[in-house]
């Protein structure tokens, strides 16, 4: 099978790395707990399907006056990552599946996992890149005393791609860089329009829909 040289650097370069850990987590899919991860990693991956559980999520906190700045940061940040992500990166660099090529181990570790299919290809995590980013956006917008906590989740969406056998390492690795930078570059330009003199950005963060609602 013919792959982009880019792709091929990335799968010599990590390989140890990306099967060491591929390794690790089809180990806990076939352990005696590994009817508990399908099912609970499964349903976290899900969360991140084309972005709508964080776009959702978005929009209601830009709903809120209080929490606008977060959402419009979160929001910025998920489109920023999947410019940079699916538009950008995956088909330039063009690296397939882990389980694409059916003589490899990964292909029989998938089918163990599920045999989830996904479309485009596996450089960097699209799923882990939005989590990131969106993480990224509400760390920088709220207290990081406690919003760190947040990464937590992008972290945990990364693994959900390695135990179900759809990304290696490498590409949640790759995610995590990628969503951490769109998340930054969303979060400069929102404070930016949150900090600046234009009336319309003024008027759109300081709009209380509520207060409106119970004005008429």
């Amino acid at each position: 099978m013919e792959i982009s040289a880019a792709a091929q650097w990335i799968n010599e370069s990590f390989a140890n790395f990306d099967y060491a850990i591929m390794e690790f987590f089809h180990n806990l899919n076939v352990g005696p707990l590994g009817g508990f991860f399908d099912f609970l990693l499964t349903a976290i991956t899900r969360l991140g399907d084309d972005g709508i559980f964080l776009i959702l999520l978005s929009l209601v906190l830009i709903v809120f006056k209080k929490t606008r700045k977060v959402g419009a940061a979160m929001l910025g940040a998920i489109i920023v990552g999947a410019l940079f992500t699916n538009i950008s990166i995956k088909p330039i660099v063009a690296r397939p599946r882990p389980y694409v090529d059916e003589a490899h181990i990964f292909r029989q570790w998938w089918i163990d996992a599920g045999s989830h299919l996904e479309s485009e290809f596996s450089f960097p995590s699209g799923h882990t890149t939005s989590a990131m980013a969106a993480m990224t956006g509400l760390f920088f917008t709220t207290n990081k005393k406690v919003s760190w906590t947040a990464f937590i989740f992008a972290v945990v969406m990364g693994i959900t791609r390695i135990y179900l056998c759809v990304h290696y390492p490498s590409d949640v690795l790759g995610g995590l860089v990628v969503g951490f930078l769109a998340g930054f570059i969303s979060y400069l330009v929102v404070n930016a329009m949150y900090n600046s003199n234009v009336k319309l950005f003024k008027w759109i963060f300081d709009l209380d829909l509520f207060k409106k609602l119970k004005k008429s």
